[in-house]
């Protein structure tokens, strides 16, 4: 089978997986997570078959209906979406692993079947080449996370529910404004048309497009938790059940992959209309993002509020590195991408071990959970020798080509002394000394506020618990290679000609 064919199988399979679970194995957890287990496996090998067949540089497409684009729906798969898909894949298969071995998805109804929309929701995002149908998987999102983020109850998580979806429907709300505008001023939503028609412009017509252009950050912004509408992230993230967070660190992943892909492709610093007016949003919003990060960290009181900040100021630095908008600056953001993203779910899920081995001191024990807790900590803060410190030199090493370079080394040199701080405190805290009742974790504690016994740490949960550690020395071992593809990865962003070519094809670019 061509592998044109196989695109489709990352939205479709996890669809169907998710209806059979629901409909025929709702009251058999063993069942579902053999069948989610699987599935996840499956999406691992697809991914990564996907993932070598664009090494070449070829751009593969998928038409829906066989219907030639503009007019039909499209898949698209290039370098940097089967670079998400695999990342995907591989933090997913992680946390059924530790939902396995910890029975989180005993704790409320439906985990494995709202799991598989959330990974059908992702994966289309990450291969549509169509905006409107962007909008359709981020719906896709936003319904199974909510579902995902009151699992196992609870009213501090429906509360933080609550305001996470508030805040995306109104992220929904002004996608749809920014959809219409884009459609009235170019006639399209398809993303390769929609580039191709930008170039045509009319001059009268600047003023709309960038106003289009302008809502859509809103919209990114919001789902990459980027100042000044990160607001909701920290109280959602340290409210989510652990493994929920710990995917969720693909969520504002999505938002990131939508900028890189809008604002190199559609809104490129290339042309007339819209030259570096983007980069020049994204730089203070990345900057504002990573300062309330590492001021949070060092602030917080409670572990999961903490990996909910480090989250935060790991986006800032993200957002840092795509405004830079060189190639040295997508490789730093492509590769601290991967990096972030497996660090956060490896910070989420070692915290659920702490708080589940936390005994009648309320002290978590040493050991296994103190490594891994300080394993984390260096991951997250960006300090040696794991990827994190790879992927800031990146950063600070493309931003010498930014005119403001010494702002950027001041910031993210700053704040990492933050970061670490924060983590040094938070960690002593835990390990070293007795704590005060008011850091024990809520879910061990009787309506009396009365520590209830520790739960026993099983191996299953423990091997989940490291699937991204190791993941993270792979990475960081293979740094160069990695480094490599990731370049490789950044040329093929800003080379948008050959994009609009993979998907309509040589006589419509000539037009």
């Amino acid at each position: 089978m061509s592998p044109n064919h196989w695109i489709i199988l990352p939205v479709v399979m996890p669809a169907i997986m998710a209806a059979v679970m629901a409909m025929v194995m709702r009251h058999d957890v063993v069942l579902q997570r053999v069948f989610s287990m699987a599935m996840t496996v499956a999406l691992v090998v697809i991914s990564g078959g996907l993932f070598v067949s664009t090494l070449d540089g070829t751009i593969h497409t998928y038409r829906l209906g066989d219907w030639a684009p503009p007019f039909g729906i499209v898949l698209v798969l290039d370098r940097l979406s089967a670079t998400m898909l695999l990342l995907t894949s591989l933090l997913s298969a992680s946390v059924i692993l530790y939902v396995m071995g910890s029975d989180w998805d005993r704790r409320g109804w439906h985990f494995h079947a709202l799991f598989a929309f959330q990974l059908m929701g992702v994966n289309g995002a990450f291969l549509t080449g169509d905006a409107f149908n962007l909008f359709v998987f981020f719906e896709i999102l936003l319904i199974a996370s909510y579902g995902l983020m009151i699992h196992a109850g609870g009213g501090m998580r429906l509360r933080a529910g609550l305001q996470y979806v508030i805040m995306n429907l109104a992220g929904s709300t002004l996608f749809l404004f920014a959809m219409g505008t884009l459609y009235a001023v170019t006639g399209t939503l398809n993303m390769a048309d929609m580039a191709l028609r930008v170039r045509d412009l009319d001059p009268g017509d600047q003023a709309l497009l960038l106003t289009g252009g302008a809502l859509l950050s809103v919209v990114f912004g919001i789902k990459a938790a980027a100042f000044p509408v990160q607001f909701w992230l920290p109280g959602t993230y340290a409210n989510a059940p652990a493994p929920v967070a710990a995917f969720f660190a693909i969520m504002t992943k999505v938002g990131a992959y939508a900028i890189l892909r809008m604002y190199t492709l559609v809104f490129s610093p290339e042309s007339e209309a819209v030259g570096n007016f983007f980069n020049m949003m994204l730089l203070p919003a990345g900057l504002i993002t990573l300062t309330i990060g590492a001021v949070g960290v060092l602030g917080a009181r409670l572990l999961p509020r903490l990996a909910a900040f480090a989250v935060l100021a790991s986006m800032g630095t993200l957002l840092i590195a795509i405004s830079i908008g060189t190639q040295a600056g997508l490789t730093a953001a492509l590769y601290y991408m991967m990096h972030s993203t497996l660090a956060a779910a490896l910070l989420f899920l070692v915290l659920d071990l702490v708080a589940d081995s936390q005994g009648p001191t309320i002290r978590a024990p040493g050991g296994l959970v103190a490594s891994l807790f300080f394993a984390a900590a260096i991951a997250v803060a960006g300090m040696p020798p794991l990827s994190g410190f790879i992927g800031k030199l990146l950063v600070l090493d493309a931003a010498r080509s930014s005119p403001f370079v010494s702002v950027i080394w001041a910031v993210i040199l700053v704040t990492s002394l933050i970061t670490i701080i924060g983590f040094g405190l938070r960690g002593s805290r835990y390990f070293w000394k007795p704590l005060d009742p008011s850091f024990a974790n809520p879910e061990n504690l009787d309506p009396d506020g009365n520590l209830i016994a520790a739960h026993p740490i099983r191996p299953l949960a423990v091997v989940g618990a490291c699937a991204p550690l190791v993941l993270l020395v792979v990475l960081t071992l293979g740094a160069g290679p990695a480094m490599r593809a990731m370049s490789e990865t950044a040329a093929q962003l800003i080379d948008t000609d050959a994009y609009i070519e993979a998907v309509l094809g040589p006589q419509q670019e000539a037009h």
